[in-house]
């Protein structure tokens, strides 16, 4: 299974607003490298505020919208209700790697600042230092 990144709807608002990303059409682009993932909208389940048992595991988890709303979650901005649970959650988009990290260097050129990165986890470490606000 590939790498699978989440990328918080807050950071992606920030990115595309700077011109750091593009986001279109179920694809992140990040234009320093030219990496592209294919992402589907997604939260990072942070915890279940009502004290009831976490019978789906959901907590600590970033799960699809889609996979949650099939459960008979509903979510609104940052929670979720789910049965008598409910969820504080991050909104966003999980993304997966379009092509291997090796495909995507042979066919991108190398960013102009610093060493060229050596895996997708490397490459994501580097920019998210550089560019986190």
């Amino acid at each position: 299974m590939k790498n699978r990144v989440f990328f918080p709807q807050r950071a992606l608002d920030s990115w595309v607003g700077a011109d750091r990303v593009d986001l279109m059409g179920g694809e992140l682009v990040i234009k320093g490298e030219g990496r592209k993932y294919r992402v589907v909208e997604a939260v990072r389940v942070l915890a279940e505020v009502t004290g009831g048992v976490d019978v789906h595991e959901l907590v600590g988890k970033v799960k699809s919208v889609s996979f949650l709303t099939e459960l008979g979650a509903e979510v609104l901005d940052t929670s979720m209700v789910l049965g008598e649970l409910a969820y504080d959650v991050v909104p966003g988009f999980s993304g997966t790697p379009i092509g291997s990290f090796e495909e995507h260097r042979a066919t991108s050129v190398p960013p102009v600042e610093g060493p060229a990165s050596s895996s997708d986890e490397e490459m994501l470490a580097t920019y998210l230092a550089s560019h986190l606000e």
